[in-house]
């Protein structure tokens, strides 16, 4: 079943419009999550908001957004007022321009979104739009409105879709001159560069994201099951970190390390990965069930 759209509107081009559908392209539903609860009695706890001076509990109805213009001044805003900043591209995205994508700095780029027509009238001229960019190697700019906030959109074939990319304002974006302006100008020697360049080349390949495993959270997953069965949880051995301190013998003992590493790939691996989520358990108050069994693994992809 495909996720609810979390936005509908037109995509316009020009005199040419179609209805499209958003819906969000990354989740984090399947990442372990956990409640807060009283260490006494193992019963969850709830949030309340507190008035700062009276220190009496507020009910959802009596709250209300405020912004500070001078210290300890508000102005309150309610719901209705948010509601009647209506701009234009509340309900379309209007394709401003056209860029080349390798134009766009990825560092103004943030959380993606896939666009859909959203019916079958719409899928012509959506269709038209999408392929239109792809000839020519371009991406769309655009505007959107997502919660009450207007934000600049990249808009980038996709296969049978488009993705759409939220952008961030230049205001939003730090100069990275703060950060790397004081980092000294260094003239490296060319036979250290070989060596660094070698080892990059022996690490190059095709990006695969079934290669990256969440490992913080498979080791979540096998604490929470030894947890469940009532085995002692250790901690594991820090990795001793390198003395080399001569930068081109740590290259050289570099190359000599991967030469070890390619020949240990070559043997069956014998690791195996939890699944995703750690056994259930019906137990309450956090006790550990000692008869809780352990879950099926599969085996790591090679």
């Amino acid at each position: 079943m495909a996720p609810r759209a979390s936005w509908k509107g037109y995509l316009k081009l020009s005199l040419v419009s179609c209805a499209v559908a958003l819906y969000p392209a990354n989740t984090a539903s399947e990442r372990i999550s956990f409640h807060t609860l009283n260490r006494a009695t193992g019963n969850r706890l709830k949030q309340q908001m507190i008035d700062a001076d009276t220190e009496e509990v507020v009910d959802r109805e009596d709250r209300v957004k405020g912004y500070e213009f001078s210290k300890g001044h508000y102005v309150t805003v309610e719901d209705e007022d948010l509601e009647k900043v209506q701009i234009e591209s509340t309900h379309t995205i209007d394709i401003e321009q056209f860029v080349p994508e390798h134009e766009v700095d990825p560092v103004y780029l943030d959380a993606s979104h896939y666009l859909a027509p959203d019916d079958k009238v719409a899928e012509e001229a959506f269709a038209v739009i999408r392929e239109a960019m792809a000839r020519e190697k371009v991406v769309g700019i655009g505007r959107l409105v997502l919660q009450r906030r207007e934000r600049i959109v990249l808009l980038q074939p996709r296969g049978k879709g488009i993705l759409l990319t939220n952008i961030r304002y230049k205001y939003e974006v730090r100069d990275d001159d703060t950060y790397f302006g004081d980092i000294r100008k260094i003239d490296i020697p060319e036979d250290m560069l070989d060596l660094a360049t070698h080892i990059i080349s022996k690490k190059k390949g095709h990006f695969d994201p079934e290669k990256f495993e969440d490992r913080y959270e498979n080791a979540l997953i096998e604490m929470l099951n030894a947890k469940q069965q009532g085995k002692t949880i250790e901690a594991p051995k820090q990795a001793k970190q390198s003395n080399v301190v001569n930068l081109m013998d740590a290259l050289r003992r570099s190359i000599e390390s991967e030469k070890g590493g390619r020949a240990a790939e070559e043997e069956p691996a014998a690791e195996e990965k939890p699944q995703r989520r750690p056994a259930a358990k019906s137990a309450k108050r956090g006790s550990a069930s000692k008869s809780a069994e352990k879950p099926t693994k599969k085996r790591a992809a090679g």
